[in-house]
């Protein structure tokens, strides 16, 4: 069994920063994208960023792009989200998730962590 771990979500004022971290661990497996998800109250997942394991390609929402910025630490199984200039529509549960696939559906998803923006 993989689990992912996310931390660093908490309270920030809008235009402020935060550093998500996701750590896999478990039974090893070959890990070819992951990616970070973010689900409001009230409202469904929406995708926010992806990585490719191998190489490093990035791919964001549009809503995200040039404030948030996605890196991995293959060493580690660790993935980042660097949140900047954040807005209060930032404010939902970010969960991060892992495929061994390319394309198609996330296999493993972690628990989730807060992040609240305010005005």
């Amino acid at each position: 069994q993989v689990q992912l771990v996310e931390s660093g979500g908490g309270l920030v004022q809008a235009g402020g920063s935060l550093r998500l971290s996701c750590a896999a661990s478990g039974r090893s497996f070959s890990t070819n994208r992951m990616g970070w998800f973010r689900q409001a109250p009230g409202k469904g997942r929406d995708f926010v960023a992806a990585i490719r394991w191998s190489g490093g390609s990035t791919y964001y929402a549009d809503s995200v792009k040039g404030r948030l910025t996605i890196s991995r630490d293959t060493a580690k199984n660790t993935m980042l989200l660097q949140m900047n200039s954040l807005k209060p529509e930032d404010t939902a549960a970010y969960y991060c998730a892992a495929s061994e696939n390319l394309v198609g559906a996330y296999e493993y998803w972690g628990q989730g962590t807060q992040v609240t923006v305010s005005s």
